[in-house]
């Protein structure tokens, strides 16, 4: 295998293996969603301007005051993201939210065919069927869950599905941003995270144990700046097909954490509606068809 491919699939699997656990950081945190965006964002700037110096991102940023505001109001729909996700993990756990936020690729399909008029096949359209299928059955097959459950976990999927959204409009808006180095966008939208976080941080309620400050440096140092760097790298080296296949480790490793370090195992209905989440997202991020679910034939 071509060593650059080796080593994309390497960063690539290093990023979506600190994507999984990010959960887990949260919820030992102790913190307040508000606390941790705003010290991910606090912390995350001068690691990801440390990366942009050493790539000299800066020099060859492309930027000018439209894309800076462009990059700006992406960082406002990615911090609300990280918002809306957090809370929604002890809602709902960590595997289910992580599922649910899945539904990334079905809304930025439905942003392009909104705002830049981009078709959307028959096929797309049956992924969505099959996706939404799966949120149903994960939504109406709900056990209690950590000691949550009915409103609570219904509130949880809404929070998890509106992070996907927000997710979706920073990706769109990113996509408005062609020739400008993802880490200085990235950089970007981490500083307008702490303008915008910095009134609603609670500096009363700050991490009281080293465990605790530990947790949200982690979060801040190698969920934000180490993963983007392995991110941006892997998207370098990989074609786009393998980039897309190796992205649902994610959604894996967040199920084999939340099960390991809380307990929580998916109910039968759970798993049958994630798994249909997770396919449908699959088949629309590699544009798959029908045709290329089923066996090949050997001519006779």
């Amino acid at each position: 295998m071509n060593p650059v491919i080796k080593r994309g699939i390497f960063d690539m699997t290093l990023a979506m293996v600190m994507s999984g656990t990010i959960g887990w950081f949260v919820l030992q945190s102790g913190q307040s969603p508000y606390n941790v965006v705003f010290f991910r964002c606090l912390i995350g700037a001068p690691v990801l301007a440390l990366l942009c110096y050493h790539l000299k991102a800066f020099s060859n940023s492309g930027l000018d005051a439209k894309r800076i505001l462009i990059a700006a109001g992406g960082g406002v729909a990615l911090v609300m993201n990280w918002l809306l996700l957090f809370s929604a993990y002890p809602l709902a756990s960590i595997s289910v939210t992580t599922i649910v936020y899945n539904f990334q690729p079905f809304m930025l399909v439905g942003l392009g065919a909104l705002f830049l008029g981009e078709r959307v096949s028959g096929t797309k359209l049956g992924w969505m069927g099959l996706a939404f299928t799966g949120m149903l059955a994960m939504t109406l097959s709900g056990a209690p869950i950590g000691g949550q459950a009915g409103l609570g976990y219904v509130t949880g999927i809404l929070l998890s599905l509106g992070a996907a959204f927000c997710y979706a409009v920073a990706a769109f808006v990113t996509r408005q941003l062609r020739g400008t180095s993802p880490y200085v966008i990235a950089l970007i939208q981490v500083l307008t995270g702490i303008v915008i976080l910095l009134p609603f941080a609670d500096f009363n309620a700050l991490p009281s144990s080293p465990q605790s400050w530990a947790m949200v440096a982690t979060i801040g140092v190698v969920h934000t700046g180490a993963m983007y760097a392995f991110l941006y790298s892997a998207i370098q080296k990989l074609p786009v097909i393998m980039t897309g296949t190796l992205s649902f480790l994610y959604p894996v490793v967040a199920i084999v954490v939340d099960m390991l370090a809380y307990g929580h195992v998916l109910t039968p209905g759970q798993a049958l509606g994630g798994a249909a989440i997770l396919l449908a997202a699959v088949g629309t991020t590699l544009n798959l068809t029908p045709r290329h679910l089923l066996p090949r034939h050997r001519k006779a």
